[in-house]
Order: C-alpha cells, then structure tokens, then sequence
C-alpha cells in the first residue's frame, strides 16, 4: 500500500531544517560576539544589544514553529474529519477527556496540554482508508476489519518524521490508542505499561467518546452499559489505574460531554 504523504509535514520540516540552519549560524555569531567583549565599555553595550536581538529572533522563530505545528496538527484533523462521519466534537471531546487523565495521572500541566493537542490526530491514518469501509454503516468483514487497523500503523508513518514533540507525541497516539493492556490490541499486541501513557489515555477517552455517541454502525450506548464496559474491561483492555482515575472523577468527564455535545441539524 502507498504511504500517504502529507504535503504539511514536508513544510513542517523544511521549517525545521531552515530553523536548524539559523540557530547554526546563530552560534556562530555568538561565539564571535564573546571573543570581542574585552573592547570599551561603549562597544560591549553595542555587541550585547547586538547578541540580544539575536536571541530574540531565536525565540521569535521558536514560537513561529510552534504555532505552526499547531497549525498542522488542526489542518491535518480537519482532513480526518472530513472523510469521516464523526464529528468535530468527538475529537474536542477526546482532547479534554485526554488532558484531565492526563492530569490525574501525574503528568504536568505541560505535557497534559500537549496531549490535549495531540489526541485528536489518534485516527488521522483513516485518510487512507477507503471510504466504502471507512463509513460502512455495518459490521466489518474480517478482510475489511484488516484494512481498517491499518489506520494506526499509517497514521504512526505520517507523523513520526517530524522531530517536533507535539507530532512525534501524536504519531505515538496514532500508533498505540487500539493497543490493549493484556497485549490483544494492535497493530503490535504490546502489554500494559509497555504502551505508552499517550496511547493508553487516547484509548480509554476514544472508546468512551464513541460508545456514547452515535456512529454510522450502531446507536449510542446508555451510561450504565459503557460504565458496566469500563469495570469488566478494567486490566484487560484498559490501564486499570486509568479507569479508577475515571470513576473517582466521574461528574468532570460528564460535564465535558455535556459541555462539547453534537450539534443535531
């Protein structure tokens, strides 16, 4: 099958490169600049000035590159929703879920709201899916559920190029949220704590999004049938730890939904 490339993360990266090639010449500039600190007074105040306005457009440059993958993350999700039926709301659902047992777990306030960017990209490897499969409104074949798990290896490929933390965060999201804490998830059948912590929040935050919420191939399921789920599912499919972070903090989770609810035209 052809790797799907998308034409942003080449933009991303030649960004990356010419962002290397600054900071190359930067350094440069700066070792220069110490070399010459010994002169007057008059002329260190002059180079200092000079070195600072250096590292400004450093760190105005850094900033262009995080807005801009910000960008390709929301571009790229925006692509995936639109081949698929789900809604935009699944995935500003998915991201809040994310950030609060992000949060409850122990990661920082950083690394919480970087996965809160990064969760909605889990399905962007469907872009490659047909759409006969993709948005069948039944229960697959097993030759059709083949193609369909193909989704997280190609959405890992699409990503995992880019050196940027919030893509390479999100090409693991995409590689690991249908792994399962007993190793009988895919693509690679991995076990508990072997999955990363990004892909074992996604997973527990995507399948409560889409167990209540109506999809193309089922109606939404009633709260008592997904908590009923979570509990029998709890060390088997889903990090246990996880699932009693979502049960002791219950009422957040529903105020999100609640909060983020589809639209019915």
């Amino acid at each position: 099958m052809e790797i799907y490339t998308n034409p942003l993360i080449t933009e991303i990266e030649i960004l990356r490169e010419n962002f290397n090639k600054t900071v190359e010449r930067l350094v440069k500039d700066i070792q220069r600049q110490e070399k010459i600190m010994i002169r007057t007074d008059k002329q260190q105040r002059k180079d200092y000035d000079e070195l600072q306005k250096k590292l400004e457009e450093v760190e105005a440059l850094k900033h262009e590159i995080e807005d801009t993958q910000k960008e390709v993350v929301f571009t790229m999700r925006a692509i995936g929703e639109s081949r698929s039926k789900e809604t935009g709301n699944h995935v500003k659902r998915v991201a809040e879920y994310s950030k609060l047992l992000a949060l409850y777990s122990g990661l920082s306030l950083e690394e919480a709201e970087m996965l809160k960017q990064a969760s909605p990209m889990h399905d962007i490897g469907k872009v490659a899916i047909p759409d006969a499969i993709l948005n069948k409104p039944a229960k697959f074949t097993p030759d059709e559920f083949e193609i369909m798990k193909n989704h997280s290896r190609l959405g890992y490929e699409m990503l995992n190029h880019s050196n940027r933390p919030l893509l390479k965060m999100a090409s693991i999201v995409a590689y690991e949220h249908h792994e399962k804490w007993n190793g009988t998830g895919y693509p690679r059948g991995i076990i508990g704590e072997n999955i990363s912590i990004y892909g074992r929040i996604t997973a527990v935050a995507d399948v409560f999004d889409a167990l209540g919420n109506n999809r193309v191939y089922k109606k939404a399921w009633e709260d008592e049938k997904i908590f009923e789920l979570f509990k029998k599912e709890r060390g088997e499919h889903f990090d246990p730890n996880l699932i009693d972070i979502f049960f002791t903090h219950l009422p957040e989770f529903l105020e999100i939904r609640d909060n983020f609810k589809d639209i019915i035209l």
